[in-house]
């Protein structure tokens, strides 16, 4: 089965910040829904089970962000089972550079949420903290649900390119 990962954080250095939201979806072929930790929900064992039965993981600059700040926030490394593929690698390949956002748009993948960037959701999170905020928790949370979804859609476009 493959994943696809992609997490929020309150910046850019695993040591100094911490991890905000996980979120990862499965592709079994069924349901298109995104599981997604939150917080302090955000632990090695929660982390390990949405990834439970999964071969190849998906990311993009997986292997320098998202990877290295769950080794060094939670202590989590892949199981040698699973295999990771960053797609930021597979796109540079092809000579796509840039941001998954930059990506997507010179691919034509649409995105419903057009106005969060990586600086906007520290912001939101913040938000949520400071103000207990919901609405800006949960625009964070479809940023990274569309993030992750779109990780697929990526993928498949690299495929057929």
């Amino acid at each position: 089965m493959n994943a696809y990962l992609d997490i929020e954080t309150t910046g850019l250095s695993p040591a100094m910040d911490t991890i905000t939201v996980v979120g990862v979806h499965r592709d079994d072929g069924g349901d298109v829904a995104v599981s997604q930790l939150v917080g302090p929900n955000v632990t090695r064992d929660r982390v390990a089970s949405l990834l439970t039965g999964v071969q190849t993981l998906y990311t993009y600059n997986g292997a320098r962000f998202d990877l290295v700040f769950l080794r060094s926030k939670i202590g989590l490394e892949l199981e040698p089972s699973i295999v990771h593929e960053d797609l930021m690698y597979t796109c540079w390949r092809q000579g796509l550079y840039g941001g998954l956002k930059s990506v997507e748009r010179c691919l034509g993948i649409e995105r419903t949420i057009k106005d969060v960037s990586g600086l906007q959701a520290v912001a939101l999170w913040w938000r949520y903290v400071r103000q207990h905020d919901e609405d800006a928790l949960k625009r964070l949370l479809r940023y990274n649900a569309e993030d992750v979804l779109n990780l697929k859609v990526l993928r498949e476009r690299l495929l057929t390119d």
